[in-house]
């Protein structure tokens, strides 16, 4: 028998030890090899989201290639760990260092050519399958299937060179041990667990800074950094010190540790949680940022959506008073002779304006309006009028998506314009036509104020203060979210190209673009997310099963030495089923737990509403998909440790 030939039996022979991690390496290889080809395919150049949908991609691929990079270091280095005593065999029969070197290098690389070929062969039933399914996610025209060479020689490359890198980044793992030492493998009587209070306290106090960082109103980049890291620490803390600790304090109590098979699953979850927290701090953190990511995308569609519903305005055409006045109503024009070309009914009004800024660091950015105006708007849209406003009184009105994201009612306002001040006592009003201004807020005057502020106005000298004309369109017959062959999604697609090349004084805002180009970016985002996560899931869970089939041989030989002086098969696998059900679900709680109070102030800083059903519905499919890995390997390992019992 050759040495290869001797590799190849060592392979066949550990195939339910290898299992596991040659089909998650063969999906990673899939799924890069998928996006390989969509990023490669002919038609996505001339696409109009071609250049985004491409550079999506691309991210993607990096993302999956440096996980898999990862995913395979960890496995292969326990993998190692565990056939030490086959080491120490192999060491007593004669074989040198450098041989068993040779062997774990063929071995590795014999694997990962499987994963290669599998994973593209697989890559290319699917592709097909894969083109389809993204193009109507993302809403572009149907790509057709091509043979995709360029996408078959980046794959195979690309792993093959993973791959002989990790081979021979584990030759770094084999430790020149006694052969004794070798021999007894992982049976070697385990220390007591020991944790380190300060530690513990370290881990505490970093979390509660984390937390704390996050609850500043001014959040900023900077402050992320810090709660990531803090957080990412104290996490790891949680696992190796703090979680220890806790069932340290559980073992104590004798009322509950005492009671049924409690002491054989408490005792050994203590001894579990220390040997596998860095694999529990990296399934946490690998599921986190998965659903972070996910929760983030749905909030952003769902925050898209209501901006649009938000909006009863399908075109507005604005300018600046210090814009040339006759070409700005010829651009006007233009925008009418489109509009009745497509055939669509419209009103149109007429709306003056001042831009100003509430705050110095340009916050709390809103438009100022002469009530005559407001209650014309109001009128063409069936809505309340502002009512009866003193000279010192002011209506703040808000879009729904606005007030959502409102820090709490103003009750005043004070106004600076050419060294003059102005404050207002507000009535605070939700209403859409205060969709005529980006941040959705409209600060509604009296006509005699207005003309009295944009008096001043003129002679103020800050740019941003400027008066604003804008001329809205309203479609009466416009109603629900608009499709990609919509007549006033073309047009806004149309006019939005126009405004960019060839209108200079004005600026064109359309609702339905503005929607259709968010929609698909968050569309591409979601479809590239969900792959990613689908590899995190399996990845994690793959994490969890190498773990217990590490510790398999260990755990047998207790059990079967618990069963011969009584212990059941049914309390073993009560026993055993809360130990797995610990490592499996423990990750995915927290993970839920650090995604709810991570997402609200991020989706705050980006001036998104925060709602935790997106965070929920991610936590949950994680979830499911978690249950089902543990229900697989509960079954496993339960029929393994059964086989065992007297």
């Amino acid at each position: 028998m050759s040495f290869p030939q001797f590799a190849f039996n060592n392979v066949r022979r550990n195939a339910r030890q290898y299992f596991a991690y040659l089909l998650s390496s063969s999906f990673m290889v899939m799924i890069f090899f998928t996006y390989a080809v969509f990023i490669y395919h002919p038609a996505i150049e001339n696409s109009p989201m071609g250049t985004m949908t491409r550079t999506g991609m691309t991210i993607a691929t990096v993302i999956v290639y440096v996980f898999a990079f990862l995913f395979v270091l960890y496995s292969i280095s326990v993998f190692l760990k565990s056939r030490n005593r086959e080491f120490g065999i192999l060491t007593i029969l004669g074989a040198e260092a450098k041989q068993i070197n040779w062997l774990i290098f063929l071995e590795n690389i014999l694997i990962g050519a499987i994963a290669i070929v599998t994973g593209i062969a697989s890559g290319m039933l699917l592709s097909k399958v894969f083109l389809l399914i993204s193009t109507k996610v993302i809403d572009m025209d149907e790509l057709p299937f091509y043979w995709p060479i360029k996408a078959m020689l980046l794959t195979a490359g690309a792993f093959a060179a993973l791959f002989l890198v990790i081979s021979l980044f584990t030759l770094l793992f084999i430790r020149r041990n006694q052969v004794l030492e070798l021999l007894k493998g992982t049976s070697k009587p385990k220390t007591e667990p020991k944790t380190n209070l300060f530690l513990a306290l370290l881990g505490v106090v970093l979390l509660t800074i984390g937390f704390t960082v996050l609850r500043v109103k001014e959040l900023d980049p900077a402050g992320l950094i810090i709660a990531a890291v803090t957080g990412i620490m104290g996490t790891y803390f949680f696992y190796s010190q703090l979680s220890v600790w806790i069932v340290r304090m559980l073992q104590r109590n004798r009322a509950t540790t005492w009671k049924g098979t409690n002491l054989l699953w408490i005792s050994e979850m203590s001894y579990k949680i220390k040997d596998n927290a860095r694999m529990l701090f990296l399934v946490t953190v690998v599921v986190a940022l998965a659903s972070m990511s996910t929760g983030f995308v749905l909030a952003m569609q769902q925050s898209i959506k209501s901006v649009y519903l938000d909006n009863p305005y399908a075109l507005s055409y604005s300018y600046y008073s210090n814009a040339d006045e006759t070409k700005a109503q010829e651009e006007l024009a233009l925008i009418e002779n489109r509009l009745q070309s497509e055939g669509l009914e419209y009103k149109r009004a007429e709306v003056e304006t001042i831009y100003y800024h509430l705050s110095a660091n340009g916050e709390n950015s809103l438009h100022i309006m002469p009530q005559s105006q407001y209650d014309r708007l109001a009128a063409m849209m069936n809505t309340k009028p502002a009512g009866t406003l003193g000279e010192n009184e002011a209506l703040l009105a808000e879009t729904p998506n606005a007030a959502k994201r409102s820090k709490g009612k103003l009750t005043e306002a004070d106004i600076e314009l050419s060294g003059q001040s102005y404050s207002f006592i507000l009535e605070n009003r939700t209403d859409r036509i205060a969709a005529l201004e980006y941040s959705g807020r409209l600060l509604v005057v009296t006509d005699t104020m207005f003309e009295e502020l944009r008096g001043g106005n003129k002679a103020d000298e800050i740019s941003v203060n400027q008066t604003n004309h804008t001329y809205p369109f309203i479609l009466p017959d416009s109603q629900g979210l608009p499709q990609k062959d919509d007549p006033e999604t073309k047009l806004g697609l149309e006019l939005s190209e126009w405004n960019g090349s060839a209108i200079s004084e004005g600026y064109i805002e359309s609702r339905a673009e503005n929607y259709y180009v968010n929609k698909q970016g968050f569309s591409l985002f979601s479809f590239i997310g969900v792959f990613v996560a689908l590899i995190f899931s399996i990845s994690s869970a793959s994490f969890l099963y190498f773990k217990l089939h590490t510790e398999l041989s260990t755990d047998q030989a207790m059990y079967r030495s618990l069963s011969k002086i009584g212990l059941s098969a049914r309390e073993m696998n009560i026993s055993a089923t809360i130990q797995i059900a610990v490592l499996f679900f423990i990750p995915i709680l927290v993970a839920a737990l650090q995604s709810l109070v991570v997402l609200g102030p991020i989706l705050g800083y980006l001036d998104v509403p925060y709602v935790s059903g997106p965070v929920l519905v991610a936590s949950s499919a994680f979830l499911a998909a978690q249950t089902i890995y543990f229900l697989i390997a509960r079954a496993r390992y339960i029929k393994s440790v059964n086989g065992m019992m007297v």
